[in-house]
Order: C-alpha cells, then structure tokens, then sequence
C-alpha cells in the first residue's frame, strides 16, 4: 500500500488529500485543527485511510516524532505534500529527512508561494538523493480587469495534476503580468 504525507491538508489542499485516499493511498495528514481534521476524515469514502497526525510544525521535536512514528506504523512514505509557511523553517528538513530514511526513492511535491524565487527554494530543501523533488508555484488568477489568489479547490487541482503528470515545475494560475497580481 502507498503512503503519502500531505501537510496542509485540512485546508487548501483537502481535495489533494482526498484524491490520494480516492487512488488508495494511506494519508498521513499533518493538522494543528481537529475539527477540519475531522470534516476531512467525515468526507472520505474510507475514513480508516487518512491518519491524522496533530502536531504543530513549528514545533521541530514534535513533528520529527510524529512522521517517525506514522512511517513506524503506516510504512515508508511515498509520496509528500508540503505547504510549510517560512515561520517554520527547519520543517521541510525534517520531514525529509524522516523519509529519506529508507532506501527507495520518494516523491516531494513542495508547494510554494508566487513570489519564491523557485531556484533559491530548491537549494533551501536540500533534497535527498533519493527524492525526486517538484515544485508547484502558486499564482494568481486573472479575470478581465480584475485579479484574484486562487481558490482552494483551484490550488488542489493544481496539484493533482503536478502528481498525475509527475511535472518537477508546474504553476498553478498565473505569475504575469506581476503588477496585475492582487
């Protein structure tokens, strides 16, 4: 059975989540909300396939415990998600160190804003030999002479599709015009 690790997915990367569940996929699921944690696990179609994991991860000790212990009971983690905000910067680290643990290869899917410069993002990860690193840049949307950021169900359809055709780089919405941005 695949594992995958999504962080960020109580919130604007729950139709992510739910499409890992949908293609048989354990879901370790990094929240700090019960009750989003919950209206997750009430959604899926097999409850028994997203594992909650409440942990903080600003909390450094706290989370390398808890992706320890999911990879311990769940197996090795195939596939990650991440949308960690920059006031957690040693996460990312972290989390992949935790996986990288194991000698075959791993997906990380690291979604980052629109205004990360991708090439200093990807030297900050220090991906593991054994992963295979994507990008998936979040923009903004613009309709005639308006702008707007992207919904959540527009960012989860963006990633899906940066999984289903396995894109290093893929941006989601737009980055140009950047004056346009909202």
């Amino acid at each position: 059975m695949q594992h995958a690790l999504v962080v960020g997915g109580t919130g604007m990367l729950a139709e992510a989540t739910m499409y890992l569940v949908n293609q048989g996929y354990f879901v370790s699921v990094i929240a700090r909300s019960q009750t989003r944690m919950w209206r997750l696990i009430n959604a899926a179609k097999d409850r028994s396939m997203i594992i909650p994991l409440y942990v903080d991860y600003r909390n450094e000790s706290e989370l390398k415990e808890a992706v320890r212990k999911t990879i311990l009971q769940n197996g090795n983690i195939n596939l990650v998600i991440a949308w960690i905000h920059s006031v957690a910067e040693n996460a990312l680290e972290i989390i992949s160190d935790e996986v990288a643990s194991i000698e075959t290869s791993w997906d990380l899917f690291h979604i980052v804003g629109s205004s990360n410069d991708l090439n200093h993002m990807k030297r900050k990860a220090e991906v593991p030999v054994n992963c295979i690193y994507h990008q998936v840049q979040l923009g903004f949307v613009i309709e005639g002479t308006k702008s707007r950021w992207l919904t959540h169900k527009e960012i989860s359809e963006g990633v899906i599709k940066a999984i289903k055709e396995r894109r290093l780089l893929h941006i989601v919405g737009t980055l140009e015009p950047w004056e346009r941005r909202p």
